[in-house]
């Protein structure tokens, strides 16, 4: 069996047990052995607005205003505390990326690909040994150079799709210079801390966010991308952060600009 049609068949297994309003639905499914190889089809609920990805970095799209992206990462963490906390056995998404947030109708998020899905460590045990798949830029990196995984590797992807958020950057941009192609390794020269925080912020926001909330979770993304995996936040913590960065962006009078409607999912733009 290869290895796509072995990911295609933990996909369906997986979607086929879960139920969460932050993962995508899978309506059905059709596997067909021709004379071209085996032929493989998900089909899956329809999501209209793409994915946090293009909404983040394709220009053909109106930039998502500060609580939207707010609102999109509280889901996806609802949705990733669900496979960690949620269900008999403990799920690693082990693929968390802006590329796999999709995008309803209202701009709710939903988890899409469960393709690298694996179940977590179980007893006594602290990670499961395998090999390494996912995404560079976004996979932790004891993962990377141990091949252990554990669950808290999803906490180190999420902490990189939080500065996206904040920064409107990829995490890996080749064309940028030297210096700032790695998004970790730029937003380290601007700690949260510090006057020049605001220096890496998305310019496309046009400043209409709260400061006090970004500075909140940009404090967030480094303690998901520590060292040590035990002392990054479980994702049930990375939730309640998130709420309460929500409701300083409510309550702040740094917060998006007035001309904005609360019912606005993406930043008004000026001439």
């Amino acid at each position: 069996m290869d290895k796509g049609h072995k990911e295609w068949l933990a996909e369906v297994k997986f979607l086929s047990i879960v139920d969460h309003p932050n993962l995508v639905k899978l309506l059905g499914y059709c596997s067909v052995d021709g004379e071209r190889g085996i032929q493989r089809l998900l089909v899956y609920e329809f999501i209209p607005n793409r994915s946090l990805e293009d909404h983040l970095f394709n220009k053909g799209f109106l930039p998502l205003a500060w609580k939207t992206r707010l609102e999109i990462m509280l889901g996806a963490a609802q949705g990733l505390a669900y496979l960690h906390e949620g269900l008999e056995i403990q799920v690693i998404y082990r693929d968390f990326k802006s590329s796999n947030v999709l995008l309803d109708t209202d701009f709710r998020p939903k988890l899409s690909d469960f393709g690298l899905a694996r179940e977590g460590p179980q007893g006594d045990q602290t990670h499961v040994s395998t090999a390494v798949v996912g995404t560079q830029g976004y996979a932790a990196p004891e993962y990377i150079e141990t091949g252990h995984l554990k669950v808290q590797s999803d906490m180190y992807s999420f902490g990189v799709v939080l500065y996206e958020i904040l920064t409107g950057r990829r995490s890996l941009e080749r064309n940028r210079p030297t210096a700032e192609q790695k998004l970790l390794d730029w937003v380290k020269q601007y700690p949260a801390d510090t006057s020049r925080f605001s220096m890496i912020m998305d310019p496309r926001l046009r400043n209409q966010y709260s400061h006090g909330a970004a500075r909140k979770i940009a404090k967030l993304a480094d303690s998901c991308l520590k060292k040590i995996p035990e002392d990054r936040p479980s994702m049930s913590q990375i939730v309640e952060t998130l709420k309460q960065a929500l409701q300083h962006s409510d309550t702040s009078s740094n917060s998006q600009n007035p001309a904005e409607s609360s019912r606005s999912k993406v930043v008004r733009q000026g001439k």
